[in-house]
């Protein structure tokens, strides 16, 4: 697949791998931060599928990303003011925030949860990325790499953790990011969990 750096507008690119998405295939996808291994947050199957393909500890949940705030409500979730005025502080942005799901979708979404009914999010800041989410919906994307193994920097270096056992590769070139900050939200508090690109005073 071209790249979005090159002569092929990322509109096209997005036109051909949103209905991919939909259907609930799983791809390499530069996010705002790293290549990331992407699939419908929407699609339980899709989920399970990215996690055995990177080998990842099924009690760790995955980071969500969405296209705007309204997507929160898809999963139960509606910040309260304290929280609502963080999130918007820090959105768009590479900052993933960890915020509690409603009771009643805590048992719809536990294939994300993992039985910590939470979950973290992201806005990106970059609009291609944030055009592609609203064509597919929310999306996981960790990043492209086996667990305890280093992300990827590099299609080629995606292709030796997944080879042909994703749908397709967009390649942006190197990609060299900080990963994202990670934060959780207790009333007004604001607590660090894991330090990343944003520094979060």
């Amino acid at each position: 697949m071209p790249s979005p750096n090159s002569l092929t507008p990322f509109s096209l690119i997005a036109r051909e791998i949103a209905p991919d998405l939909r259907r609930g295939e799983v791809g390499i996808l530069p996010t705002d931060t790293l290549y990331g291994i992407v699939g419908s947050a929407l699609n339980a199957r899709t989920v399970r599928k990215i996690y055995s393909l990177r080998r990842r500890n099924p009690t760790k949940p995955m980071i969500v990303l969405i296209a705007d705030l309204r997507d929160l409500a898809r999963f139960g979730i509606t910040p309260a003011r304290a929280a609502h005025a963080i999130v918007k502080r820090v959105w768009p942005g590479k900052v993933s925030v960890v915020l509690p799901i409603g009771n009643s979708a805590a048992k719809k979404f536990k294939y994300l949860h993992r039985g910590t009914n939470t979950l973290a999010f992201r806005l990106p800041r970059p609009a291609w990325l944030r055009s592609l989410l609203k064509k597919t919906g929310p999306l996981v994307a960790p990043s492209a790499n086996f667990e305890g193994k280093p992300p990827a920097r590099t299609v080629a270096e995606a292709k030796k953790y997944f080879g042909d056992k994703v749908k397709f590769y967009v390649d942006f070139g190197r990609v060299a990011s900080k990963p994202s900050t990670l934060i959780a939200i207790n009333g007004g508090e604001v607590k660090v969990l894991r330090k990343g690109a944003v520094k979060i005073h």
